[in-house]
């Protein structure tokens, strides 16, 4: 058997990877909103507020610190799972080359940037919450926006390098290197080069991202896919990615999250009402109330998860068409995707249910059957 054609044994193990990881994100789900609800019935949240509030005499040491608590336990709890999902599991189906130790060092930066990045985002909400009176839900979705806009262009230069090593690409790769500029420009985005990731040191996955806005724009290769794919079926992929520059799918899915989070904010800040009378909070900038907001959050992410994935999946196809235009090369298209299928051991053919629910891209199966097609109509 080629690399190219389909691993039919990978496939079965791919089915019973998906549907354990499904198991283990309903489990993790169903935790998350038992421990907030536990907060709240049990009077664990008033009570601790109560408690801060003697000793510390200050708004935002006091989000702060019940932020740490209610965070840092929940955080603790769930550790045995983020451990059996994240290190266990992947070594189970022969996919992570991580040690125990590295995928622990690898938690303790995860926390590290999460308690900095988290507090900074907590405190800016409750801030919100504190001065902007009944329109706050209103004020918070123009400050997630801000935030969003801010991460996406800063994520490639403080934030990726954390966890990865990013270098430019060698010699040996010149050539690739040229033909994917020159991709980019046919496709009029400007990129501050192309960079390798040591995606090895962790898995075996492959991977290839346009990442960053403007200035920290980049082509960022996973060294798993440098390794393993063909320069052909690299340029298909990547031009996949630029067909979400030359589109404009970074404004469409900014315009759309934000108008989801919009309504989000709304209905919440409805809901909230009712909430601060039957368990006994202050007002709607009550820190007591974090466990009530992460509840009626997580609610509406689940309700809205199959329209944001049906929106993601519009985008995701129309970047496929704009790949296999760009390039015209559906046979290394069509192989990349069965590349990919074997060697991150994807499902490519998920029962509808499943791609209603969770896919925010098209499933493999789709992906290699449109370039098949576009390759026999041309």
């Amino acid at each position: 058997m080629t690399m190219t054609e389909l691993d039919a044994d990978r496939q079965t193990q791919a089915k019973t990877y998906a549907r354990i990881k499904r198991r283990l994100w309903l489990v993790d789900q169903g935790f998350t909103l038992l421990y907030a609800w536990l907060w709240l019935i049990t009077g664990w949240s008033t009570t601790t507020r109560a408690w801060l509030t003697g000793i510390l005499n200050n708004n935002w040491f006091l989000v702060a610190a019940f932020a740490v608590l209610f965070g840092g336990i929940y955080f603790l709890f769930n550790l045995p799972m983020a451990y059996y999902s994240g290190y266990v599991l992947p070594h189970r189906f022969d996919l992570s080359t991580q040690s125990l130790k590295d995928w622990l060092i690898d938690q303790a930066k995860g926390l590290a940037v999460s308690a900095v990045m988290g507090l900074i985002i907590i405190e800016i909400i409750y801030l919100i919450l504190r001065i902007s009176g009944d329109n706050w839900w209103l004020w918070l979705t123009g400050g997630m926006l801000l935030f969003s806009v801010l991460l996406m262009n800063l994520a490639p230069v403080l934030l990726m390098p954390i966890f990865n090593k990013f270098t430019p690409l060698d010699e040996e790769h010149a050539d690739l290197a040229e033909r994917l500029i020159r991709l980019a420009k046919k496709a009029n985005t400007n990129v501050k080069g192309v960079y390798k990731m040591d995606m090895s040191r962790r898995t075996k996955q492959a991977n290839a991202a346009l990442t960053g806005l403007g200035n920290t724009r980049r082509i960022v290769l996973g060294d798993t896919l440098i390794d393993e794919f063909s320069a052909d079926e690299i340029e298909t992929v990547l031009a996949h990615e630029l067909g979400h520059h030359v589109q404009h799918d970074i404004p469409w899915l900014i315009g759309f999250g934000t108008l989801v989070t919009a309504v989000g904010f709304f209905l919440v800040s409805l809901a909230m009402d009712w909430t601060i009378s039957s368990f006994g909070l202050t007002g709607v900038s009550d820190p007591a109330g974090m466990p009530a907001l992460m509840i009626l959050l997580s609610l509406y992410q689940l309700l809205t998860m199959p329209i944001e994935n049906a929106f993601s999946r519009w985008r995701e196809a129309k970047a496929d068409d704009y790949a296999l235009r760009a390039t015209n090369k559906p046979g290394a298209y069509a192989s990349a995707f069965t590349r990919l299928a074997n060697q991150n051991l994807s499902d490519i053919d998920p029962e509808p249910w499943v791609v209603f629910l969770f896919y925010s891209h098209p499933p493999l199966r789709e992906r290699i059957g449109k370039a098949q097609t576009w390759s026999e109509a041309n």
